[in-house]
């Protein structure tokens, strides 16, 4: 399996637990932190992570502003919002019950 066939299902729990935890990073900076947190098991492509995170800003779960950094450069910097916090409460729910459900089978196959 693939870094990144590792991620389906679970980019947006990802990416609002890291936000949860450290608001205010750009896409890269999510990126990284997704592939430092998981000790180098999971990663997260452009192509996959910028659709998600517009699309999970459109459904209001994050908001972005851009900014300019120190070294002159524009970035679009990420937040959780209150609805985002309530969605990575159910998430991490059902990520929880999931990874039950796949114990289970694998204790009784």
């Amino acid at each position: 399996m693939s870094k990144t066939d590792a991620l389906q299902g679970s980019l947006d729990l990802l990416v609002l637990k890291i936000l949860s935890r450290r608001p205010g990073l750009h896409g890269y900076a999510i990126m990284a932190a997704i592939q430092e947190a998981s000790e180098e098991v999971l990663r997260a492509e452009e192509g996959s992570l910028y659709p998600a995170l517009h699309r999970m800003e459109e459904a209001g779960w994050i908001k972005a502003k851009w900014i300019t950094k120190d070294s002159g450069r524009r970035a679009r910097i990420y937040e959780l919002t209150g609805a985002g916090k309530k969605q990575l409460e159910a998430e991490e729910s059902r990520w929880q019950a999931v990874t039950a459900a796949v114990n289970r089978v694998l204790r009784t196959v």
